[in-house]
């Protein structure tokens, strides 16, 4: 897999100073649950981002509930996590790599190719035995060039475009009854954008929590072409991640993520809302 690595692949480069792991674990409306397990126990070597403070940013009238983060302060926080261009680096979660993938998404954006997400997790990594610790480490500071790819970036007038024009395919990740409008247990508004298809993010992972192999990655997204423009969404533009992983791993290479997703699209009393199949 090209940015899924193993427990012992990640084990046997622990202690390489080219080498830094990211606990991402993060809880939806338990915002200090995953800081204070990180304090309990983590990966050796591994320092904490937090998906509100450190990989989103203040929630406006329009963006989302998980917008961009202020990319200025992301880069001084790599900075001082010891990371540059030449560092590789793995994040993981214990939310089915849904805060990994945002992570790894933010690094391509930022044009950053060394950029990996742990398969399964930190309760398999912790559960085959491999090391924990409760120290808290901290690196030299080095410094972080970005070389942003805005082709990753699907702003609200594409995805606007690409439901009134069919210009891309729409992917939206959540669960089928929010996609569907029968229940929505987050944004005010229920539903899904018009012209989206529907493609569960946790699909990518198999019934034990790993993620599953390249070709299988490939037959869910089998009715879409690989020359197909492709945004992917969610609620807030983080459990889309994993889906623009998946469709990496599958070998899809025009794959745009709309950041604010639903609950941005809903910011606009203009846009449509579709319900049920389309």
């Amino acid at each position: 897999m090209k940015y899924i690595v193993s427990p012992q692949w990640v084990s046997e480069r622990l202690s390489r100073d080219d080498v830094r792991v990211i606990d991402c674990r993060f809880y939806m409306g338990d915002s200090s649950r995953g800081i204070n397990e990180y304090i309990q126990s983590h990966i050796p070597g591994a320092l904490y981002f937090d998906l509100e403070r450190d990989l989103s940013g203040p929630v406006r009238e329009h963006g989302g509930r998980h917008p961009l983060p202020d990319f200025d302060e992301l880069m001084e926080k790599l900075s001082a996590a010891g990371i540059d261009r030449h560092t590789t680096i793995v994040a993981y979660d214990d939310q089915d790599g849904a805060m990994a993938a945002r992570f790894w998404w933010l690094l391509r954006y930022l044009g950053h190719e060394r950029i990996y997400v742990l398969d399964g997790g930190y309760t398999r990594w912790k559960g085959a035995g491999y090391p924990i610790t409760e120290e808290v480490v901290a690196f030299p500071k080095r410094t972080f060039i970005p070389a942003y790819q805005p082709s990753l970036l699907a702003t609200t007038e594409d995805v606007r475009r690409a439901s009134e024009q069919d210009s891309a395919i729409l992917l939206d990740s959540r669960e089928p009854k929010r996609y569907l409008g029968i229940e929505e247990p987050i944004d005010r508004m229920a539903g899904h954008i018009p012209g989206a298809k529907n493609c569960f993010w946790k699909d990518a992972l198999t019934s034990e929590g790993y993620w599953k192999k390249p070709h299988e990655q490939a037959a869910r997204f089998a009715s879409i072409s690989k020359d197909e423009k492709i945004i992917v969404y969610c609620g807030s533009g983080v459990t889309a991640c994993p889906n623009v992983l998946a469709l990496s791993e599958a070998g899809y290479t025009n794959v745009q993520l709309y950041v604010g997703s639903f609950s941005d699209w809903i910011s606009y009393p203009d846009h449509p809302i579709a319900t049920g199949e389309n």
